[in-house]
């Protein structure tokens, strides 16, 4: 037996599976641009999405800037630049840190939901149903949840890129006793336009990944309940991975010389 069979039949599952998923990628992306379209499937994921999903971002957020502060504090005390920790705080926030953990939170929370509803809907042959109506199951299901993941997730970041900078200006202020005024002149001195723009294309992308990789495992779902369970899985590990790479991505393209 030729011992590289395994790993060429892996390889050929593997490239198989990304076929699978580019072909259902371009064909929800040309959806998108098509009518009909279902406003009301629409405005409850961008609730779902949004609404639900502010209390966790802002959490993460805000204690990732008030850590950022007294990790930054406690690295520069002995150079003498405390003067940089607004700096530190406010671009380390924009570029990359609300942008990437909200990211992370929506995907373990709503790339989860969007398998496992999805994955429900397929074992239980609701899905087949909608075919029956006369209703593409694409438009209905998956277009909804892509438009907004890319709409509401740079509004999550905004949000976030507030809370994590009021954080850092807590910690300043209050723990290292930093004057109030001298320390947001100096945050609004470090924000930078590029710094934010980048962060919220980001976040567009990661959305958009979420949702596509939420609705894909689920519509691709097979096998009952266990099925269900390894689609909710590989939905969120697979749009946290895609979204550390895109986050490389994105940054080379915004920040390299």
């Amino acid at each position: 037996m030729n011992p590289l069979a395994p790993i060429g039949r892996a390889f050929i599952a593997f490239m198989q599976g990304v076929g699978h998923f580019v072909v259902f990628a371009m064909q929800a992306l040309s959806h998108c641009v098509r009518p009909p379209f279902y406003p009301r499937q629409i405005l409850r994921q961008i609730v779902d999405i949004g609404y639900y999903s502010l209390p966790v971002v802002g959490m993460t957020t805000l204690f990732t800037g008030m850590v950022l502060a007294i990790q930054a504090y406690s690295g520069i005390t002995d150079v003498g630049a405390e003067v940089a920790i607004p700096t530190i705080v406010v671009v380390a926030v924009t570029r990359e840190l609300a942008p990437v953990l909200a990211g992370l939170m929506v995907a373990g929370r709503i790339g989860a939901s969007m398998a496992a509803e999805i994955g429900t809907m397929r074992v239980t042959e609701q899905i087949d149903a909608l075919n029956t109506l006369s209703t593409n199951p694409m438009k209905y299901l998956v277009v909804p949840r892509m438009i907004a993941g890319a709409l509401m997730l740079p509004c999550l970041v905004l949000v976030g890129d507030v809370i994590g900078t009021f954080g850092g200006y807590l910690i300043g202020v209050y723990r290292l006793g930093f004057n109030a005024s001298a320390y947001l002149s100096n945050t609004w001195d470090a924000l930078e336009t590029i710094g934010v723009i980048s962060g919220l294309v980001k976040a567009a992308a990661f959305g958009f990944t979420i949702a596509v990789m939420g609705c894909y495992h689920g519509y691709t779902s097979r096998g009952g309940a266990q099925g269900v369970g390894a689609a909710t899985t590989n939905a969120v590990v697979s749009a946290s991975i895609l979204i550390l790479i895109l986050n490389y991505v994105i940054t080379e393209l915004f920040f390299s010389r």
